[in-house]
């Protein structure tokens, strides 16, 4: 069987094309078959109020995208853009890759792939910022 696999913990909430789902009382194993359908654990959601860097503000108009929460052209014009002004940043290889990727998966309307190469961008972030203080 194909798609993707979920295990949810108890009372865990998941997002799956804009509806909160919500867990009952014991660990559950789901399988999404439906392909590009738009997922969302939201413990790993960004609060609008923590989107208070230039990685967590991308990735923040990433997850509105895949909530259907943002108009499609006008956020994946805002994520390119980010994406531009986040290169001039990140110097290394590694980082850069992840721009990169996360660049194509928006071209090609992969949301969920986009946010998720720019999520690895977070740590890479936060070194950054520890740095410069």
């Amino acid at each position: 069987m194909s798609g993707l696999v979920l295990k949810l913990r108890p009372a865990e909430r998941i997002m799956i094309n804009g509806a909160v789902i919500e867990n009952g009382d014991r660990r559950t194993r789901l399988n999404v078959l439906t392909p590009n359908a738009n997922v969302l654990r939201l413990r790993d959601a960004i609060h609008p109020d923590d989107a208070n860097t230039p990685v967590k503000r991308v990735c923040y108009i990433a997850q509105l995208l895949l909530a259907g929460e943002a108009e499609p052209a006008v956020a994946r014009k805002q994520l390119m853009q980010g994406i531009d002004q986040l290169n001039q940043v990140f110097d290394g290889m590694e980082a850069r890759g992840h721009l990169g990727n996360a660049k194509t998966q928006i071209q090609q309307e992969n949301d969920y792939q986009a946010l998720k190469f720019l999520r690895f961008l977070l740590p890479f972030e936060a070194a950054l910022m520890e740095a410069a203080q």
